[in-house]
């Protein structure tokens, strides 16, 4: 055994040691390591890779004390502004955000003692303007041809209004089907509930088949050497379905629902909906059927009213019902 207090041989051995002993979620762990993944190149001098080049790509290996380096501040400003003009507000200010809370961690271990993000400055977020998807448009997403596991995703986000991140990290374990719900750990590693409808409970039994642990959504393929036992079943041999990837097939899927006077051949370079959309949907749709404050809380599992007002916000069919319900025209016709 390693103690806690010794400095780590290596970058990516800190930020292991980060997300164990830092106490991070089950379900915030694979996000913190891939943007601090992202950090390790431009910590390490070198341009972080984007898109395709990202998949694979072997993070550096250099010493955790390479953070102290007086030299580094002014090369890291460079490069992350670099990256920032290529992505955007949002994923830039959670990526950095990580990174700090991070070298925070080591630098109350002993192992560095400057933060060479110091200078760095958070990019002004757009406001959200994530709109729910009507009902019509989900009762669309139903017909498409796709996976089982697709079917199933898809339909416990948007029965159960939680966050993508949360249902992947679920395991078989975790299922409760006789109640349909499903145990999870949220952000600050409290243990909370997700619960879904029949959509969901039918077709759950033919996800699971006869698996009895480990991640419940897989990958087609066999999992990689290297990949963390946790997210790899060891009765399929496959490995956890990652939230990039499971978003990449999402917004493939729904281009031509999103852009519907586009012709197939046309919607390659179009974009579809975010897996977002469907908790943002679900929410939107409770609030719009008049489901109290408390309630919605409750299923959002937010701390505050304000946190839900974005997403009980009415949509415009819901505003367009509303005002034909109150037309007098209406009402003398009935």
């Amino acid at each position: 055994m390693i103690p806690l207090c010794a400095t780590p041989s290596s970058y990516t051995a800190a930020v292991e040691r980060y997300l164990t002993g830092a106490g991070i979620a089950k379900s915030s762990a694979r996000i913190y390591r891939m943007s601090l993944t992202t950090w390790g190149w431009m910590l390490a001098g070198e341009p972080a890779p984007t898109g395709q080049a990202r998949r694979g790509a072997k993070p550096p290996v250099f010493p955790l004390t390479t953070i102290d380096d007086p030299a580094l501040p002014e090369v890291l400003a460079e490069l992350a502004a670099a990256r920032a003009d290529e992505m955007d507000a949002d994923t830039v200010n959670r990526e950095l955000s990580i990174a700090r809370k991070a070298i925070g961690w080591w630098q109350r271990q002993g192992w560095i003692e400057s933060d060479p993000t110091i200078g760095i400055e958070r990019r002004p977020a757009p406001p959200d303007r994530t709109k729910a998807l009507a009902e019509e448009q989900i009762a669309a997403l139903w017909w498409l041809d796709v996976s089982l596991r697709e079917k199933t995703f898809w339909k416990m986000l948007y029965e159960s209004a939680a966050r993508a991140d949360e249902v992947l990290c679920l395991n078989v374990e975790d299922l409760y089907p006789q109640d349909k719900r499903g145990r999870i750990t949220a952000k600050s590693g409290a243990i909370e509930w997700i619960h879904w409808q029949s959509g969901t409970a039918q077709l759950l039994p033919r996800l699971i088949a006869r698996r009895t642990r480990g991640p419940l959504f897989l990958t087609d393929r066999k999992a990689p050497a290297g990949t963390p036992t946790l997210d790899v079943c060891s009765e399929a041999g496959r490995a956890r379905l990652s939230y990039r990837r499971a978003e990449e097939i999402f917004e493939e899927n729904t281009r031509l629902l999103g852009n519907p006077l586009a012709s197939p051949e046309d919607i390659e370079g179009l974009n579809g909906w975010t897996l977002h959309r469907l908790r943002h949907s679900a929410l939107t749709h409770d609030a719009e059927g008049g489901t109290s404050t408390p309630m919605l809380l409750a299923r959002s599992r937010h701390a505050s009213v304000r946190s839900l007002e974005r997403y009980a916000r009415p949509g415009v069919d819901a505003v367009a019902r509303h005002v034909a319900e109150r037309d007098p025209a209406a009402r003398r016709k009935r």
